[in-house]
């Protein structure tokens, strides 16, 4: 892995494991939509990729957690599939939000960033254990990687590059 690999969050599949078709992989990649998980995967035609994952801040469903894990960043992945090479060019973006009002609602400021980032959030509670002592436990935990390493993953397991874009396009 060069340096360039580095900066961008570039990954290989594993020597030897064949890549499966792109429609294949676009299936793959839709399936990871399940109820339970923060972000949703959909087509990203009309924001000029092939597919586009975001965080679910908008869906009243989610709304207590995203306020609980005071999400300074909304984060959305566009992704094109590059089925001549094969990799999956993924280019994160980023825009600072904040919540106002009762009931909070999301208001974006002007700040947006492009390329890979990293936002971990983590909440303790700090009550005595059995020994006495004070320990912290905690209680709330989250980690954009959420959205990420599941994307990566999929792509490494059906023998695409995940290739990270920061400059030009995707």
């Amino acid at each position: 892995m060069g340096f360039f690999d580095k900066l961008t969050g570039t990954k290989h599949p594993e020597a030897g494991l064949a890549p499966c078709p792109a429609q294949e992989l676009r299936a793959a990649l839709l399936g990871l939509n399940r109820p339970d998980v923060p972000y949703v995967i959909s087509d990203g035609s009309a924001q000029g990729a092939d597919l586009v994952a975001e965080w679910r801040i908008d869906e009243p469903a989610w709304q207590t957690f995203f306020i609980g894990s005071q999400l300074t960043h909304a984060i959305r992945i566009r992704m094109r599939l590059a089925e001549d090479v094969p990799e999956v060019r993924a280019v994160e973006e980023s825009w600072e939000v904040t919540r106002v009002g009762n009931p909070p609602r999301l208001q974006t400021s002007a700040e947006y960033g492009r390329g890979g980032g990293r936002t971990v959030s983590r909440r303790y509670t700090f009550q005595r254990g059995e020994s006495g002592r004070l320990e912290a436990t905690e209680s709330f935990s989250f980690d954009s990687a959420q959205l990420t390493a599941p994307l990566r993953d999929t792509a490494l397991k059906s023998g695409w590059t995940w290739r990270g874009v920061i400059f030009g396009k995707l």
